[in-house]
């Protein structure tokens, strides 16, 4: 009898967990091994040219100063950009889910619609918006009396740049999660709460916030996946410049790996950007399950 009941497991999830070893674990293990060698573009024709060098890619990476710059930006990205993009997402959805509010549908379609507009396109548009002297956004500028930035030219400013087009293209995904957290809070909760005399930002704080908790939790972690993996804007952007003030470890793992060849230590950086990832999400789920207890 037990080996009839596994049967239609084997059937249905069979292929599924082939695919899934067949284009991950095998791929991310053949990766694991090449950052323990100096596998390089000499080594694409002769694997035997490839040598096994143990830990000195991941010695190299850990005193590497462009490493370190790439993380400091990453982090910068990450801390300020991520919860940016929470309170975008959170704020959008809390407006969209207000009774007064018309034309939802519409709305929702047209908040969500930088979540799946082609990169490339939304940089075009971007580039000419931050334009030292034609751009939009320097000409609103202006208007107030604030001299013209170089946004995409000055260090200080390339990285808050990039992280209001971030925001802008990626809040739309959260929103849509958020607001269906927000549709399975019972209204009975919110009434008995006005009927108390409870204020807006009483039944945002004692209600909605603990309610939404695990979407929250949720949120963040995926947020924190993605912003951890900063490459796109910058390398259609920038290409990491100016002064390397955009370059994150993702791209820095991509100029290493497919412009310099050293796929051994490009892959060894993967690793390293894994590990982080990994603590950052262990840590942000004991901290969720030590406020839950």
């Amino acid at each position: 009898m037990t080996d009839r009941k596994t049967y239609p497991l084997v059937i249905f999830l069979g292929p599924a967990m082939a695919a899934i070893g067949l284009f991950f674990f095998i791929p991310v293990l053949a990766a694991l091994v090449l950052s323990f060698t100096d596998f390089d573009i000499y080594a694409l024709g002769n694997f035997s040219v490839a040598r096994f060098v143990g830990l000195r890619n991941y010695v190299q990476i850990f005193n590497d100063p462009l490493f370190w710059k790439a993380l400091k930006n990453t982090l910068y990205f990450l801390l300020a950009g991520g919860p940016l993009s929470i309170a975008v997402s959170l704020g959008a959805a809390l407006l969209l889910n207000a009774k007064l509010v018309r034309w939802k549908p519409l709305f929702r379609f047209v908040y969500f619609a930088p979540v799946v507009t082609t990169l490339v396109a939304v940089a075009v548009v971007w580039r000419f918006i931050y334009h030292p002297r034609f751009g939009l956004l320097n000409y609103a500028l202006g208007l107030l009396g604030i001299n013209p930035i170089d946004w995409l030219g000055d260090p200080n400013w390339a990285m808050p740049a990039m992280i209001l087009l971030a925001v802008w293209k990626n809040f739309g995904y959260n929103m849509i999660i958020f607001i269906a957290g927000l549709q399975n809070i019972p209204a009975e909760l919110y009434e008995a709460a006005s009927i108390d005399g409870a204020g807006f930002w009483q039944r945002f704080r004692s209600v909605t916030l603990p309610l939404l908790a695990p979407t929250t939790v949720f949120i963040t972690i995926i947020t924190m996946i993605g912003y951890f993996q900063f490459f796109a804007e910058p390398y259609v952007m920038t290409q990491g410049g100016p002064l390397n003030s955009t370059l994150s470890i993702v791209l820095l793992m991509y100029q290493q790996g497919f412009r310099w060849w050293s796929m051994g230590y490009a892959a060894a950086i993967a690793f390293v950007l894994f590990l982080f990832i990994l603590l950052g999400s262990a840590a942000q789920t004991w901290l969720q399950r030590r406020r839950a207890g």
